[in-house]
């Protein structure tokens, strides 16, 4: 409750819920349909009609922002999923096996986290082809290595509790002790990480969607729509300022919801 006083905790929580109806039902919000082609509309600022303006085809902008809202979020949030599964996996058995094992995946993590994540994306883009879901991989993978360094750090701080010694002591096999005692108890930082991490899996989307590397046009990714309005930037730049403010606005909102989730203030 005391932080539904805090106004900034509050504004990202409503641009959350609004993000979450964009996603499931984006009808409720748009205003147009957004792959109707108006030529006698093109190009229009924004105004009551058109509240994010209109495109080079006369498509509405806002429309089209809140329709690519899925496409975004959801190829985001599956690149969180592929980070946390994956590195979390190789972080805890990493972190339980210990010794050589230990040592020879640990160094094959610091070479994935040397890669900027943007250039193991490409090569995974690259390899599976365009479009979102091997956006949402590739994003993932390469957050990967994070992911595993904070589940080894947590797995190593409990590995070592009373109570995992006294299932090993009753005869519990390694799994079950991995699964049943050692993850429950490691995953609430990693978790608070993962929110975080969303904040940037929507960037580094949008960041590939800008480059071309998305859904084939005229899907609306936020990416893509920033990327379409580059070549009116002088005389037209609210096509690509606005869709770039959402991605800025709900990037931050993510955030600060985030940072409430692993107990900041």
């Amino acid at each position: 409750m005391r932080l539904l006083r805090q106004p900034g905790f509050t504004l990202s929580v409503l641009v959350l819920i609004t993000v979450a109806v964009a996603i499931v039902a984006p009808s409720l919000l748009a205003t147009h349909d957004p792959y109707l082609s108006m030529p006698k509309d093109r190009l229009l600022p924004p105004s009551p009609e058109h509240l994010f303006g209109t495109d080079n085809l006369g498509r509405d902008l806002y429309s089209r922002v809140v329709h690519g809202t899925a496409l975004s979020i959801v190829s985001a949030a599956l690149a969180v999923v592929v980070g946390v599964v994956v590195g979390g996996l190789i972080g805890l058995a990493s972190s339980f096996l210990g010794g050589p094992v230990d040592f020879a995946i640990m160094r094959v993590v610091d070479v994935l986290v040397a890669i900027p994540g943007i250039l193991l994306a490409l090569i995974v883009v690259a390899t599976l082809g365009f479009g979102p879901i091997s956006i949402g991989l590739g994003v993932g993978l390469g957050a990967a290595g994070s992911f595993a360094r904070v589940m080894r750090a947590q797995v190593l701080r409990v590995r070592n509790e009373e109570y995992v010694e006294a299932a090993r002591t009753l005869g519990a096999r390694t799994p079950a002790i991995l699964f049943r005692h050692v993850l429950p108890n490691a995953a609430r930082p990693v978790i608070a990480v993962a929110a975080l991490e969303l904040g940037t899996a929507i960037l580094g989307v949008s960041a590939l969607t800008f480059l071309g590397f998305g859904a084939p046009p005229p899907a609306p990714e936020w990416g893509a729509l920033s990327s379409a309005g580059r070549d009116f930037i002088a005389t037209q730049p609210w096509l690509s300022i606005i869709p770039g403010l959402v991605i800025l606005v709900v990037v931050l909102s993510v955030n600060r919801v985030a940072r409430a989730i692993g107990g900041e203030r």
